[in-house]
């Protein structure tokens, strides 16, 4: 059975009806921090956990709404904390037909409520009573109107062995004894008893169990292994301890018992052993490290003074008792031989680790559905190790759903926004909601991260890539590459993709940004007149992290220039045009007019019209809107842009 759609009625925060969809794989609720996620979480634990804790009881005093608790109180009632509604799978639909004739039972979805007093409600599962009684009926052969009138009146045991009292037939009293079973409502149904009996018998067993987890279970560094023989644990490491025990199979009571710990110890890293192959599967931080399990006695020493028989005089006796069992858990680093307790270690690792241990303790469980409910997950894991994790419940949904609760874009799928329910806290209580009806800004911040991050990484990244510096630059060599490839000549390759810095000032961030093995970068610049940019970029040529060969400035592709921008590939009358075209508000600038023995135009253009600067971006514009083809540039124009197109696709392998 799945989980379709859940009605959380008063919760908490949650002072009203909220209803919202699960989804069949993973389900995200995004929310800021207080508004509501983890008790979301929480009520779909206490409907049905996986094992027994008090914890994960529904309870008035703690978990419904503070402001209405008094009137509560008052009416006596008890109230609905959560509904249902969940799938009923073909095959368990099969079984029930099977069971009880075809076409008794064809619902394919039911609804479960819990209330308050952890008591479960079923609605809507209803059956065709009467066809089930003349199919048992005709089957036995002991059919008949006024037997099957009798039947169709029965609620439980009680009333069928009122009737079988009625009957001396053997053949009777032996087909109406078979039916018992259908008839004990042991629910006490009002309606029919075999609806109870399909609850009862189908639905319940295989109804989802939840699974609830956060950072709170995390595996200590030293276990108390005395204190794991409480069934009721109240602390949660404590309980994460003891699953990895149940995981390994050992008996704490023999455990405690014994002098000789290796059996326990090679049943623990055995255990060990296969969380670690799964971890590590998923977990491309760090591989170089173990989990080493030590079992270790504490002792402490007494002195008791006695009386010696023989010599009548009284002596101190030492006594050594054992006074704590401790498991010890560390995290060795193979490469450096160095060996730490869990605790640590990374809390992103602890966390790892911990889930893994808990999670397969219902792994093993092959009898049983999960669903699995994870608070924040992976909160201290780097945004790399987040998509990782990312990936490692992706392959869990294939055998689980899951319900997660984050604020970081790292744990957000672009591509699944649709799985995405929002969590905002009102005046009116917590909001639960479709991330597409979210009108919150901070609530929808993290999904429109994960989609602006989403964007830049397809948008202006790809495998080889062209790092200039602003967005007039990508407009120039766009347009004239396919000017160039238009007539014929060499433009940039297809497949480079143009990244704008912002400025000469952010390309070594850009570049130290790219920097991966999967990426090639080219940087083509204009000169540099910042010194301190220089610096910055010159360092990681010297630290390796770009090539020089692959770090070009404009001036290199003109003759005798120290100094040069984009705009200098163009001759001064080509550009000045542009230039003339784009700004009205100035009298038009003849070549003539401009100082010669400034070497870029972009000066020499601010010290004639006495600014410091003009928007360099409307001659670009200028460039597209015109559609100009190469015969409408000056030869030495064209030349200019064809030795740059070509020597640039050289780098790129």
């Amino acid at each position: 059975m799945k989980l379709t759609e859940v009605t959380i009625h008063k919760y908490k925060s949650i002072e009203s009806d909220h209803t919202f969809k699960i989804e069949d794989d993973v389900t995200v609720l995004v929310g800021m921090n207080e508004s509501g996620k983890t008790s979301i979480l929480e009520a779909l634990a206490k409907s049905n956990y996986f094992q027994k804790d008090s914890k994960f009881q529904y309870n008035t005093t703690h978990d419904y709404p503070r402001k209405e608790k008094k009137k509560l109180d008052k009416s006596g009632e008890d109230p609905v904390a959560i509904s249902c509604t969940y799938t009923v799978p073909e095959h368990l639909l099969e079984q029930i037909s099977k069971d009880l004739g075809k076409d008794v039972f064809t619902q394919k979805e039911v609804n479960v409520s819990h209330k308050f007093s952890n008591q479960r409600t079923w609605q809507n599962v209803s059956t065709d009573f009467q066809k089930f009684i003349e199919g048992k009926t005709a089957l036995l052969g002991i059919s008949s109107k006024a037997l099957n009138d009798k039947l169709k009146a029965c609620k439980n045991a009680t009333d069928l062995d009122n009737v079988i009292a009625e009957y001396k037939d053997e053949n009777i009293v032996n087909g109406l004894t078979s039916l018992k079973k259908y008839f004990e409502n042991k629910w006490n149904w009002k309606v029919d008893p075999i609806g109870e009996y399909i609850a009862r018998i189908f639905l319940l067993p295989n109804l989802p169990k939840f699974l609830y987890y956060d950072e709170y279970y995390a595996l200590p560094s030293r276990i108390n292994i005395e204190s794991l023989q409480n069934d009721d644990l109240e602390d949660e490491e404590q309980k994460t301890a003891k699953a990895l025990f149940e995981l390994a199979d050992i008996n704490i009571d023999e455990l405690l018992d014994s002098d000789n710990y290796e059996d326990f110890k090679a049943e623990l890293e055995a255990t060990q052993a296969t969380i670690t192959d799964e971890l590590f599967k998923y977990w491309g931080t760090n591989k170089n490290l173990e989990i080493i399990f030590d079992i270790d006695k504490i002792k402490e020493s007494s002195v008791k003074t006695v009386t010696n028989p023989h010599t009548r005089q009284q002596e101190n006796l030492t006594e050594v008792n054992i006074v704590e069992h401790v498991l010890d858990i560390r995290v060795k680093n193979r490469t450096l031989g160095v060996s730490l307790p869990l605790k640590n270690r990374s809390k992103g690792f602890n966390w790892f680790f911990s889930f893994l241990v808990w999670f397969k303790k219902i792994q093993e469980d092959k009898n049983n559905n999960y669903i699995l409910l994870l608070d924040e997950p992976g909160l201290n894991l780097h945004a790399s190790a987040q998509n990782n994790l990312l990936q490692f419940l992706n392959d869990l949904s294939e055998d689980y759903q899951i319900i997660y609760t984050t604020h970081s874009p790292f744990m957000i799928k672009s591509e699944s926004l649709n799985k995405v329910r929002t969590v905002l806290e009102t005046d009116k209580g917590s909001v639960i909601s479709d991330s597409i009806q979210e009108k919150d800004p901070n609530t929808l911040f993290p999904l429109q991260a994960a989609l602006g991050y989403n964007i830049a990484q397809n948008l202006y990244i790809s495998p080889k890539n062209l790092l200039i510096e602003g967005v007039s630059d990508l407009i120039f060599l766009q347009s004239m590459s396919a000017i160039l490839e238009s007539a014929g000549k060499v433009g940039l390759k297809s497949d480079i993709t143009l990244v704008p810095t912002g400025g000469l000032e952010k390309v070594a961030t850009f570049i130290s940004l790219l920097r991966s093995n999967d990426l090639q970068i080219v940087c083509l610049l204009d000169s540099f007149t910042d010194a301190k940019g220089k610096a910055k970029l010159d360092g990681l040529v010297i630290q390796k992290i770009i090539n020089q060969k692959n770090v070009r400035f404009f001036h290199e592709f003109l003759d005798d220039r120290k100094r040069a921008d984009i705009e200098d590939l163009f001759t001064k009358g080509d550009y000045i045009k542009l230039f003339n075209e784009a700004f009205s508000e100035y009298a038009d600038i003849k070549v003539e007019e401009l100082n010669k023995d400034i070497e870029p135009i972009l000066i020499q253009i601010n010290q004639h019209l006495s600014i410091p600067h003009f928007n360099h971006y409307r001659p670009a514009n200028q460039l597209v809107k015109k559609g100009l083809s190469a015969k409408d540039f000056d030869k030495k124009t064209i030349e200019n842009f064809a030795k740059v197109f070509s020597e640039i696709n050289k780098l790129f392998k």
